[in-house]
């Protein structure tokens, strides 16, 4: 005889905000690789330079596998708070740096880095809704 057995988590009210966690957590990570494979031409193109893109890069994998071993935790309300902190955190820096010129950003990498603030804000939006269906 054939059993199945579900997670524990399928269908349950966090579904969605475990969605857009990992979602959040696979893009970032390979964005994170392809940034650490092409730094060095990312950094010709946006006006920083390969260290800080490699940096970067590597803050995206990092990130990447912590928040997709949040959204596998038991319960997530309190990692998914602290994941859309820390995007709505990023889009901030981003818009920052570009208002601050922290670096001398080509206009490619003024349209790379407010993307990236773009990216996070969205991710931020699709993780907070998945909080509010947890209420």
């Amino acid at each position: 005889m054939t059993t199945i057995t579900a997670t524990a988590h399928a269908g349950t009210k966090d579904a969605f905000l475990r969605f857009a966690m990992r979602l959040d957590a696979v893009l970032t990570g390979v964005i994170g690789i392809a940034g650490l494979a092409l730094a060095p031409r990312i950094a010709e193109l946006s006006g920083t330079t390969p260290t800080t893109e490699y940096a970067l890069s590597a803050f995206f994998v990092a990130y990447g596998i912590a928040v997709y071993a949040l959204s596998r935790m038991t319960h997530v309300r309190t990692p998914g708070r602290l994941v859309v902190a820390g995007n709505v955190v990023f889009t901030v820096a981003a818009v920052a740096v570009v208002l601050a010129s922290v670096w001398p950003l080509t206009t490619m990498g003024v349209v790379l880095t407010l993307g990236s603030g773009v990216y996070t804000l969205v991710m931020a939006d699709l993780q907070y809704l998945g909080l509010r269906r947890l209420r």
